[in-house]
């Protein structure tokens, strides 16, 4: 119970504590480098994760980080739990939005700092809304910012990987750039297996190599997605044979 009164207390302090940073991030000059800006701007998030996952005394093994290709990418990972987001945005160098649900959006900080990090929100009831949405996320990989998709749609709990939906690799199959796999496992251990209440848990994030373009414009979206899919889980054997 302390870890979890800890860690929302921090949570909320930081995003009151980070307004002026927030603030301060409207105004960081125009002509600034593309990528120098897009790295201050990840600052204030990166070092939120890291004190965040700290708190819940998790030990994080990242593996593949050299797999990450320069450029824009389209992250795909699975999803076991709510603290898969805080892991990722704290283990991974480059700076990246999510693929987010347009009610997110009703949060206050928060949501203005997802759209500082380029976060693009989807309106899953509105299919006009989403497709309009799915155009600003080609977008955005097409001018060199990168984004994380969580195709399953909703969190496993720590349960087999879901079914991949095919939808959201259009922002790859659209924009040209790689799709860099990503298996996550042990962050429902932290949360959503202990009646709700946060725990140490051994946490892993395995990178795998890139799909380039050339390997995936002939495909189907469907074909992506289970390739993805089975790329995931493969990572994810190896690593427990190995272990």
């Amino acid at each position: 119970m302390l870890r979890l009164i800890a860690c929302f207390l921090y949570m909320g302090g930081y995003l009151v504590w980070s307004l002026p940073k927030l603030s301060g991030i409207k105004r960081l000059p125009e002509d600034m480098e593309f990528e120098q800006k897009k790295r201050r701007i990840h600052e204030t998030p990166k070092n939120w994760s890291k004190t965040f996952m700290a708190l819940t005394g998790s030990q994080i093994e990242v593996q593949g980080l050299n797999n990450i290709p320069a450029g824009s990418v389209l992250f795909a990972s699975n999803h076991e739990g709510d603290f898969d987001i805080p892991v990722l945005i704290g283990a991974i160098d480059k700076p990246f939005g999510f693929i987010s649900k347009i009610e997110v959006k009703k949060v206050p900080i928060l949501s203005a700092w997802m759209e500082a990090i380029d976060c693009v929100f989807i309106d899953r009831k509105n299919r006009e809304k989403a497709a309009d949405s799915i155009l600003a996320g080609v977008d955005l990989l097409r001018k060199g910012h990168s984004l994380v998709i969580f195709p399953e749609g909703t969190r496993s709990k720590g349960g087999p990987i879901g079914r991949f939906k095919a939808g959201g690799f259009r922002l790859a199959k659209d924009s040209g750039v790689p799709i860099v796999p990503i298996s996550i496992t042990g962050t429902a251990d932290v949360f959503e297996k202990n009646g709700r209440l946060v725990k140490p848990a051994k946490i892993n994030v395995i990178i795998s190599q890139p799909i380039y373009s050339w390997q995936y414009k002939d495909k189907d979206l469907i074909t992506i997605a289970d390739e993805v899919r089975d790329k995931i889980i493969r990572s994810r054997d190896e690593k427990r044979i190995a272990s």
